[in-house]
């Protein structure tokens, strides 16, 4: 029996090189877009497996509903969220209607996607969620000379982060592994579709990051950061995070108390 993957934002970039991934190992697809040309075309280049082309927009409600649908009703052996958009600008200079799409791609819709497809995969006692989010998950902490500044972009990547890490936690022991990959800069039309040109910053294939996820996946990873050679790095700022965790009491510090 044919495995079933499907995968959000597959029309190009990362999410296309996971369904072409999948693809070549033998696995039918369900490949999410807004442009049906390009789901139509890649249906067309791939015809030794199945392959079901959702046009749907994961800003939207209706969007959301439509695949949350599929995730819930087809037996999923992967649910890859990797739809998305940039809108890198500060908070104050970002439209509404922006801030809002890209919570909803990158917040609400994976949430909605994870619960609609996490039940089946329970029942069925296997499956693999990856979540794709990206390094500037890290980058908080950075200064105000770190520019350009993208606080909601950051956020929605942070929160990724995190989910993935609690959901993990919560399936332990039932089959169904989580995962989130954070690249860097990749080499895709993602940045240059919101107008910014970095042909001359080095960048990683989306190939290379799909391998890096897969295989982190395989190793048991929970955070796959394909371009960090040093996995301590990640571990020490989890490790932190839990001591931070650990370290609170109901107690006022005494940095707060008057003198």
């Amino acid at each position: 029996m044919s495995k079933l993957a499907l995968v959000t934002g597959a029309t190009s970039g990362i999410g296309r090189a996971f369904a072409e991934r999948f693809a070549a190992d033998g696995y039918d697809l369900v490949i999410v877009g807004r442009r049906e040309d390009r789901l139509l075309e890649f249906a067309s280049e791939y015809s030794q497996v199945k392959v079901r082309p959702v046009t749907a927009d994961l800003s939207t409600e209706e969007g959301i509903d439509t695949v949350a649908g599929y995730c819930a009703d087809e037996p999923l052996d992967v649910l890859v969220n990797n739809a998305g958009v940039a809108h890198y600008m500060p908070l104050a200079d970002l439209p509404a209607a922006k801030a809002r799409e890209l919570v909803n791609v990158k917040v609400l819709a994976p949430t909605l996607l994870m619960r609609a497809a996490v039940g089946g995969m329970r029942q069925r006692g296997r499956g693999s969620i990856i979540n794709v989010a990206g390094m500037i998950a890290f980058s908080g902490p950075a200064d105000a000379s770190v520019m350009p500044r993208r606080a909601v972009y950051t956020g929605t990547l942070a929160h990724l982060v995190a989910m993935s890490q609690t959901l993990s936690a919560e399936l332990e022991g039932t089959g169904v592994r989580v995962q989130v990959v954070c690249p860097g800069v990749v080499a895709t039309e993602f940045h240059s579709s919101q107008g910014l040109d970095l042909s001359a910053v080095p960048r990683m294939s989306a190939e290379d990051v799909v391998t890096g996820a897969l295989r982190g996946l395989e190793l048991g990873e929970v955070v796959s950061a394909p371009g960090v050679e040093d996995y301590r790095l990640l571990d020490s700022v989890f490790r932190a995070d839990l001591a931070a965790f650990s370290g609170q009491s109901p107690e006022l510090a005494g940095r707060y108390r008057a003198n």
